[in-house]
């Protein structure tokens, strides 16, 4: 009666668990998606299918597969796998485990391999607690994360594990999830035949930002929400796909001309000095589902292309921007993208930069010259500047041939102008 009542509740936990748990694949053919490492032959990919498993870190945003790798190498290993959440255990429940590991090597010779989830929320003192197991041999340790391992990982750990990225899905893996749910639903014992528009699969797949728990969960309610039709049809159109995902149609396409025209108007609008502008196009970009790091790259070219030496702290703001997101996401990360563009917007502006493609033609239209002698390596005849008063003095730096060309043109604004007219008045002296 006991096992029966537990057959029981065990279904009922089953059936009502959430689509994308009843979807999540068992076997490494059944995985979309992580290519890079995942193909054939790969160490990872080996790893798995000849239960080789080392100790392995896998970073990477939600819904990429991390906790459905785990579940694939259960399936594959011989060894015992224990599943913590860093959230949830105790430095107590952690050595438990260390313990329970050593006797089950010593009594029957089988290997542990304790995956901890979200092991970024494990104290110091936790992740101190896993390296004298890691290093004898007693537990093979996998970590999942959603943050950089690099920065909220405790170093002596990421030096004991090979760190595997995992990106966001791709549109292609994303489809396959898509047919792969119009499948379940059709297997079932009071099977559903599921239409989906293709303005609503482009809509659910540029909002779930290659996330497939988002996708998989989005699909499941726009199914329950939708009744079937007089063909008994349920179909999915764009507006059903905006509510089940809570994101309207914004017309961006990333991979399509829209997408260059919206990042050139953005930073156009940056050159022209315009902030409101500037936030205007990036809260186009954010709620289209753009990649961060891609309009982060975006802002590092503008803060040398448009800003430059007219202020050379403003690639230093967006840089540091750029490494605070890594470590926040978000949607904190968002006050760091608004601030690398408004610091940009607001900055004096200079393309002085581009005066390295004017020295470039030049050396392409010329003989390549040699150094003058006062400047070659152990040369008697160089004056070291440092040795003059101001630190400067008149000497020829040009070999023959092009003795005062001008490639660098100055703009007359901020640190630059500055600079430029120090030259000139000690040149003038």
């Amino acid at each position: 009666m006991q096992s029966e009542n537990l057959f029981t509740h065990n279904y009922q936990i089953e059936s009502n668990a959430p689509l994308a748990d009843k979807l999540r694949p068992k076997t490494l053919e059944d995985f979309f998606g992580q290519e890079s490492i995942l193909k054939n032959n790969s160490l990872l990919r080996n790893a798995i299918l000849y239960d080789k498993v080392g100790n392995f870190i896998f970073s990477g945003p939600p819904g990429v597969g991390k906790t459905t790798l785990i579940e694939i190498i259960s399936a594959y290993t011989r060894s015992k796998l224990i599943r913590l959440n860093a959230v949830l255990s105790s430095i107590k429940e952690l050595r438990t485990e260390i313990t329970n590991a050593k006797e089950r090597l010593i009594s029957t010779n089988r290997k542990t391999i304790l995956f901890i989830d979200e092991v970024h929320r494990f104290t110091a003192v936790q992740q101190d607690a896993l390296l004298p197991s890691i290093e004898n041999g007693t537990i093979t340790f996998i970590g999942a994360t959603t943050e950089n391992p690099f920065f909220a990982v405790n170093k002596a750990l990421i030096s004991r594990s090979r760190v595997f990225t995992l990106l966001p899905l791709e549109e292609k893996d994303l489809k396959k999830i898509i047919k792969k749910v119009i499948t379940y639903y059709a297997n079932l014992r009071d099977s559903k035949k599921i239409v989906i528009t293709e303005d609503a699969i482009s809509h659910l797949i540029k909002f779930s930002g290659g996330d497939a728990r988002t996708l998989i969960n989005a699909l499941e309610l726009g199914i329950g929400i939708t009744k079937e039709n007089e063909a008994n049809e349920i179909i999915i159109n764009l507006p059903i796909a905006e509510d089940s995902i809570q994101k309207k149609n914004i017309v961006y396409d990333k991979k399509g001309q829209n997408h260059y025209d919206v990042i050139s108007a953005f930073i156009k609008s940056i050159r022209g000095s315009d902030p409101d502008a500037t936030l205007y196009w990036l809260a186009n970009m954010v709620e289209a589902g753009e990649d961060p790091n891609f309009i982060f790259r975006r802002l590092l070219i503008s803060s040398s292309e448009d800003i430059g030496i007219a202020d050379p702290n403003a690639i230093v703001v967006v840089q540091s921007c750029c490494d605070a997101f890594d470590r926040v996401g978000f949607p904190e990360g968002l006050f760091f993208l608004s601030q690398a563009s408004l610091y940009l917007a607001l900055s004096p502006k200079s393309n002085s930069t581009k005066s390295i493609f004017k020295a470039i033609e030049k050396i392409k239209s010329i003989n390549i010259s040699t150094v003058p002698s006062h400047l070659k390596n152990n040369s008697n005849n160089y004056k070291n500047p440092h040795n003059y008063q101001g630190h400067w003095v008149e000497q020829e730096y040009f070999p023959n041939g092009i003795k005062g060309f001008k490639f660098w043109e100055p703009s007359h604004y901020g640190w630059e102008k500055s600079k430029f007219e120090e030259l000139r008045k000690r040149k003038e002296s």
